[in-house]
């Protein structure tokens, strides 16, 4: 049957892990801001059976399936207990039998947005993304949102909404998206600009402020068009000198969102996720979305 674009509205990647929980509880909520559809998904990989086969291929399969049905009703529970007073939007739910990540990417094209915990069952530590959700914001043509196992519970609406912004064709995306979150939330814009790629210290000479101006120019050229357009959203910039990805950690521990572009300054078409985004989604204190250019 033919698609629609966007009909799969917020797209979760449900496995039943603590972080699968925990993009569910956050889906949940940011359906409601968008008021729209939510679909839950499972997928099953193909099943690697050592010697005999025939003894436990037929148990596996029927277990496999058990437990798939199992993991998207409880997280059709745990959405529709997330969802609070507000009209419930639309639920629909699949499970595939796919490779996961290749699954999730073909009805990414479907989605407004992807929602994913940082890692899935077996993995060990958050020292490093899941191989799920490090291969969605490599890929997904649709903003996708990070979660971690303790995060997803109801943020404070007062805190705010923290976009990183380099002037470049991704963060002119994740500018375009975080203007958007950020009035839907009725919560203030922290838009930070790391004016440096690499820690510095200070050089005899060098004059500091002049690099400061500039990053405030950047700053001031790519947000006047978006405080035009959401003038109910009040914002702060702020211009740091040192490592960007340090800064936007540090600062998210006191928003409810991070958004980034999944593309830096001197990325160019195809590379891979860059390192400050990569490196946010894997330690910021609160949900990540990030966005492609």
């Amino acid at each position: 049957m033919a698609t629609k674009p966007g009909q799969y509205g917020i797209l979760v990647a449900v496995d039943g892990s603590p972080e699968s929980d925990a993009a569910v509880r956050w889906a949940a909520r940011e359906a409601v801001l968008r008021e729209t559809p939510v679909t839950l998904m499972h997928v099953i990989a193909p099943a690697v059976v050592s010697w005999p086969v025939a003894a436990v291929e037929g148990s596996i399969t029927e277990w496999r399936e058990d437990n798939a049905r199992h993991v998207i009703e409880q997280a059709h529970k745990t959405l529709l207990a997330n969802i609070g007073d507000a009209e419930s939007p639309a639920v629909r739910t699949e499970v595939k039998h796919a490779g996961i990540v290749p699954e999730l990417l073909a009805a990414a094209d479907e989605a407004q947005m992807v929602a994913v915990g940082s890692r899935g069952i077996g993995a060990v530590g958050r020292a490093i993304l899941g191989s799920v959700s490090s291969g969605l914001i490599h890929h997904a043509p649709c903003p996708v949102a990070v979660v971690h196992a303790n995060e997803g519970q109801a943020p404070d609406y007062g805190s705010p909404v923290l976009l990183g912004i380099d002037g470049s064709p991704a963060s002119e995306s994740a500018t375009a998206l975080a203007f958007d979150e950020a009035s839907r939330r009725g919560a203030g814009l922290v838009a930070l600009h790391a004016w440096s790629d690499v820690a510095v210290f200070p050089v005899l000479g060098m004059d500091w402020h002049q690099y400061e101006d500039e990053g405030g120019e950047v700053l001031g050229e790519r947000l006047a068009g978006w405080q035009e357009q959401y003038p109910d959203v009040n914002v702060q910039r702020r211009v740091v000198c040192d490592l960007p990805a340090r800064w936007l950690i540090e600062e998210s521990r006191r928003a409810q969102l991070v958004i980034v572009g999944n593309r830096g300054r001197g990325g160019f078409a195809g590379m891979l996720l860059g390192s400050v985004s990569s490196a946010v989604a894997r330690s910021a204190d609160a949900p990540v979305i990030v966005v492609r250019p």
